[in-house]
C-alpha cells in the first residue's frame, strides 16, 4: 500500500508492502493516483518518496507474473509505464530517499525521481536479465540518460547491483547519507 502525508509544502509518499515493497498492481495504481493528485495540488512544493529500512522497492512482484500471457505482459507493461510516467512528469520536484534495495522495477522507480538520496547500505541494480528479461519500465532509457550508455549497459547486461558509494560515483544517486538520515535528507 502507499501512504501519503503532506505538511508544510512537503508531501511524503511511503511504499509500505511487506517485506521488500514489491511493486504489485495495487501499489502501481496507488502510486499513479498519488502522484497525479500531488502534482496538481498547489500547496505541495516537493514530494519525497521512500520505502522502509530494508527496501525502497525490490522490483516487480514476480509472483503476479508467473502465469502471464503475452497479452498480460503487454497490458501490465503499459500500466507500469503509466505509473512511472505519472511520477516522472509530476510538475513538483520528486526526491527518492532510498534505503536498502532498489532493484529492477524499484531502481526504475527511483530513476523517475528528480533526485536520489541513498543510505550508505542502499543497493541499486537491474537484475531482470538474470530472469531472462530486460528492464521493462523505462530503465533502459532513463538509466542510460542518467549515467551514460556504457555504464547502463554494464548494469543491464550483467544484472549486478551497485552499492551506494559506487552509485554516487557513477551519477546514479546525488548524495549518500547515513541510513538513519535518508528520509530527513530528502
Amino acid at each position: 500500500k502507499v501512504t501519503i502525508n503532506a505538511e508544510s509544502g512537503v508531501a511524503t509518499v511511503v511504499l509500505d508492502r511487506p517485506k521488500l515493497n514489491p511493486l504489485n498492481r495495487q501499489m502501481q495504481n496507488e502510486l499513479r493516483e498519488a502522484f497525479l493528485a500531488l502534482g496538481s495540488d498547489e500547496s505541495v512544493r516537493v514530494i519525497v518518496m521512500h520505502g522502509n529500512e530494508r527496501a525502497f522497492a525490490a522490483g516487480a512482484d514476480v509472483k503476479e507474473m508467473i502465469d502471464w500471457s503475452l497479452e498480460d505482459v503487454q497490458r501490465e507493461g503499459a500500466e507500469l509505464q503509466a505509473c512511472f510516467s505519472a511520477i516522472a512528469s509530476t510538475p513538483r520536484p520528486v526526491i527518492a530517499a532510498v534505503n536498502g534495495y532498489a532493484l529492477g522495477g524499484g531502481c526504475e522507480l527511483a530513476l523517475c525521481a528528480d533526485l536520489r538520496i541513498a543510505g550508505e547500505s542502499a543497493q541499486f541494480g537491474q537484475p531482470e536479465i538474470l530472469l531472462g528479461i530486460i528492464p521493462g519500465a523505462g530503465g533502459t532509457q532513463r538509466l542510460a540518460r542518467l549515467i551514460g550508455a556504457s555504464r547502463a549497459k554494464d548494469l543491464i547486461f550483467t544484472g549486478r547491483a551497485v552499492k551506494a558509494d559506487e552509485a554516487l560515483a557513477m551519477g546514479l544517486v546525488n548524495q549518500v547519507v547515513a541510513d538513519d538520515a535518508v528520509v530527513r535528507a530528502g
